[in-house]
């Protein structure tokens, strides 16, 4: 067996040139902050106690899959535009209240910026996405951005993922995806690309397509970059 040095990257992560980080349960801490603005707006609308929907059965998908599955139940006299905006302006308050990103996050992101071509590729909508850059100053590092509404399919197509790779003009298998749900690791692995699950989410029995599944941002920093 070959000993790797410390100070190195993993072996199988030594070929990788960008990193595209899922937003939502990677960058800020947002998941729960989704389910209530949801149930804000269920309850405005008169669907507080019956909405059936599961909200663990759309980890890392779009908030349009939510109102598509709620609109084919409910058949509701609101149009799916007016849902979609409520719903992103209660989140966007949320967001700005709360201001959620993991701690450790920043950090982790300001290191990788130094050796990597990084983007930012979410299941939100571009207004929440911007607001959510505008903390910690994270703009500064994700020059590519791609949101579900800048593809025909959201995750787990491929598709938001390959237009991140085309928008950072790296080939799909230099790119290594940072996800936190099963529909983004099923997404970065349909699109070639080497997944990181950090288990902010789902636990790592959920996560078991990815590559490698981690618990904290340090190993991630350590896979990558190595430690000296």
């Amino acid at each position: 067996m070959t000993s790797v040095a410390p100070d190195l990257p993993h072996p199988s992560l030594r070929h990788i040139e960008g990193v595209i980080f899922d937003m939502d349960g990677v960058i800020v801490d947002s998941e729960p902050r989704h389910q209530q603005a949801f149930m804000d707006i269920f309850h405005e609308i008169g669907y507080a106690d019956n909405h059936g929907i599961q909200f663990e059965d759309y980890l890392g998908k779009s908030d349009r899959a939510v109102w598509d599955d709620f609109i084919s139940i409910h058949q509701p006299s609101h149009s799916i535009e007016d849902l979609t905006s409520r719903k992103q302006n209660r989140l966007i308050d949320l967001i700005r209240k709360e201001k959620p990103i993991f701690e450790t996050l920043p950090a982790l992101v300001e290191k990788l910026a130094q050796k990597f071509t990084l983007s930012v590729a979410s299941g939100s909508l571009h207004p929440v996405i911007d607001v959510v850059l505008e903390l910690e100053n994270l703009r500064t590092f994700f020059p590519n951005v791609v949101s579900s509404q800048d593809v025909p399919k959201g995750k787990p197509a491929p598709d938001i993922f390959l237009k991140a790779a085309n928008s950072m003009q790296v080939s799909p298998d230099k790119i290594c995806v940072i996800e936190d749900a099963a529909a983004g690791v099923q997404a970065g692995k349909s699109a070639g690309m080497t997944v990181i699950a950090i288990t902010n989410s789902l636990p790592s029995s959920a996560l078991s397509q990815a590559d490698i599944v981690v618990s904290d941002y340090e190993t991630i920093e350590s896979l990558l970059l190595g430690r000296s």
